[in-house]
C-alpha cells in the first residue's frame, strides 16, 4: 500500500453516487497522508482515519448538518487524534527495544510538483511533496515535539493557515508560527547541502547493492559516506543491531560480514517514494532498507526488520 501525495485526492466516487457521502468520504486518502506524515505509522494513520469518522457519525444527524465544513472538521479531528498519540508514544518509543523508525512504505509514486503557487510564498517556507514522505524526512520529524511536528505538517506540507493549525494544536496563531519555524530549522539542518537527483540516488543504493551482494569491502567503502551511519529496527521481534553503527568502515564490515539465509535475494524497489532495497526469502519480505544519499555517497541506512511494520510489504 502507498500514500499519494499531500496534493492528491480521491476522485473515484461514482457518478451517481450521493454528492455529500462522496465528498465526505473522498476526505479519507487525505486524512491517512496527513496522519502518516504525523506519525510515522501506517497502522497508526489508518487508525486514527478510522476514529476520525467514527466520532462524525456518533453525532446526531441534526450536529452533522450543522458542520459548515466536513472536511475541516475531519482534519481537526484528525490532527487532535494524532497530537494526543505522539504525546503518547514518547512513553512508549521509550520501552521500544532498539531504535524505533518510521514505518517503509512500498510502490512507484509519481509525486507531483507543488502547482499553483502565486510566487509570494518564501522559499525557506516550503518543502517538496516527495521530500515529505522521504525515510530521511520522517527521522527528523521524529525529533520533534508532537506541537512542533503537527503545527510543521499541517502548515508546510499541507498549507493550513497557521489560524487553522492554532485551531488544532490549541495554541495561538503566534506560537504556531514559532512551531512551525522551530520545525523548519530542524529540517535545515539536517538537509545535505544539495538533494541529490533520484538517477544518483539510484545509482548509489544499486553500487551498495553488488558491493553487498559481492561482500566487497573496498567497494562498499567506496559508496559510503566516510561518517555514514546505518540504524537497524527489529522491534525485539527479529535480532537488530540495538545501536546505531557508526563510520563507513564499521558499517562496510557488518553488511559484508554478516551471514545472509541460503536463497536471500536483494531487489531493487522503491522506499517511500525513492530508491532502496527489499531482502525477500521464500516469498516473504524479511527487511527494507531506505537510504539517504549526498554527493553521491550514502550517509545514511534505515533498516526495517521488524515484522509488524513490514505487514504492506507482503507478496499477492
Amino acid at each position: 500500500m502507498t500514500v499519494p501525495s499531500a496534493a492528491e485526492g480521491d476522485r473515484t466516487e461514482p457518478a451517481d453516487a450521493d454528492p455529500a457521502l462522496a465528498a465526505l468520504t473522498g476526505e479519507r486518502r487525505r486524512l491517512i497522508n496527513l496522519a502518516y506524515r504525523m506519525l510515522g505509522s501506517l497502522a497508526e494513520a489508518e487508525d486514527v482515519v478510522q476514529e476520525t469518522y467514527a466520532r462524525w457519525y456518533a453525532m446526531s444527524p441534526e450536529q452533522r448538518e450543522g458542520i459548515a465544513s466536513p472536511g475541516g472538521w475531519l482534519t481537526r479531528v484528525a490532527g487532535r487524534i494524532c497530537l494526543d498519540q505522539l504525546r503518547s508514544a514518547r512513553a512508549r518509543r521509550e520501552r521500544y527495544v532498539g531504535a524505533w523508525l518510521p514505518e517503509p512504505l512500498p510502490g512507484r509514486t509519481a509525486w507531483p510538483e507543488p502547482s499553483g503557487d502565486d510566487g509570494t510564498a518564501d522559499p525557506a517556507d516550503r518543502i517538496t511533496l516527495d521530500e515529505s514522505v522521504g525515510m530521511a524526512f520522517l527521522v527528523v520529524l521524529e525529533s520533534m515535539t508532537p506541537a512542533e511536528r503537527v503545527a510543521f505538517v499541517l502548515h508546510d506540507v499541507f498549507r493550513y493557515s497557521f489560524a487553522e493549525v492554532a485551531d488544532v494544536v490549541g495554541r495561538s496563531p503566534a506560537a504556531c508560527r514559532q512551531l512551525a519555524s522551530s520545525a523548519r530549522r530542524r529540517i535545515d539542518a539536517s538537509r545535505a547541502p544539495a538533494l541529490p537527483t533520484a538517477a544518483r540516488q539510484a545509482r548509489a543504493v544499486r553500487d551498495f547493492k553488488a558491493a553487498w551482494e559481492a561482500r566487497d569491502i573496498n567497494a562498499l567503502l567506496g559508496v559510503l559516506d566516510p561518517d555514514a551511519v546505518a540504524v537497524g529496527d527489529g522491534g525485539g521481534l527479529v535480532t537488530a543491531t540495538l545501536h546505531p553503527l557508526e563510520g563507513a568502515e564499521t558499517v562496510a564490515r557488518f553488511f559484508t560480514e554478516r551471514p545472509r539465509p541460503a536463497g536471500l535475494e536483494l531487489r531493487e524497489c522503491t522506499v517511500n517514494g525513492q530508491p532502496g532495497l527489499a531482502a525477500h526469502l521464500d516469498g516473504a519480505v524479511l527487511s527494507v532498507y531506505a537510504f539517504d544519499v549526498a554527493d553521491g555517497r550514502i550517509r545514511r541506512i534505515w533498516a526495517v526488520l521488524n515484522p509488524e511494520k513490514l505487514r504492506p510489504w507482503a507478496e499477492d
